[in-house]
């Protein structure tokens, strides 16, 4: 028996084997919910999985290259999602829209704070646009509704806020007014 023959028939091989194929299939399942990468599936002869986890790899690899990180990082942040509220436009259901021009009002507000405070951050977090990358998938992804949290849970208070000042100001502007005719 063959060293290889061993390590295959050892049971810690066959149960990472048995899991590899339980998630293999896990993901297989979700990902046939997506037409474009089932008729990909269907050209191309290589099963969706594969290309989803050669992706993601492509992904994390252009990361290392530092050069190349900060357009894969908005390439992610703009391309899938660019698509999919094109389809959501496409689409009589107003939950999708809803989803993504949050996701939109959440990705341009991170992108303003961005411009500002870029090359400190950098200094200081040599991996930033590895985190920026999965801070951006966080929100992008239904399952976990980053972008409807961080809207919730920051930006509609700040904005509430911002509005009741405005309208406060133009009350007491026009009672001034109003006081001095």
């Amino acid at each position: 028996m063959s060293a290889a023959q061993k390590v295959q028939q050892h049971p810690m091989y066959i149960q990472a084997q048995g899991q590899a194929s339980y998630y293999h299939a896990q993901l297989d399942k979700e990902l046939a919910k997506y037409p474009i990468l089932v008729q990909l599936e269907q050209r191309t002869q290589v099963p969706k999985t594969y290309t989803v986890i050669g992706g993601a790899a492509l992904l994390v690899l252009l990361h290392l290259i530092n050069p190349l990180a900060a357009f894969i990082s908005n390439l992610v942040g703009w391309g899938l999602p660019a698509y999919l509220s094109f389809k959501a436009i496409e689409t009589p259901s107003p939950q999708d829209d809803i989803q993504w021009l949050t996701y939109w009002v959440v990705f341009g507000f991170f992108n303003f704070l961005e411009s500002f405070a870029l090359r400190i951050v950098l200094y200081y977090l040599p991996w930033y646009f590895a985190f920026k990358t999965v801070f951006i998938l966080w929100l992008q992804l239904p399952a976990f509704k980053g972008a409807r949290t961080i809207y919730l849970s920051l930006l509609k208070p700040v904005l509430l806020n911002g509005r009741a000042s405005v309208v406060a100001t133009s009350t007491t502007d026009a009672a001034n007014a109003a006081l001095h005719e």
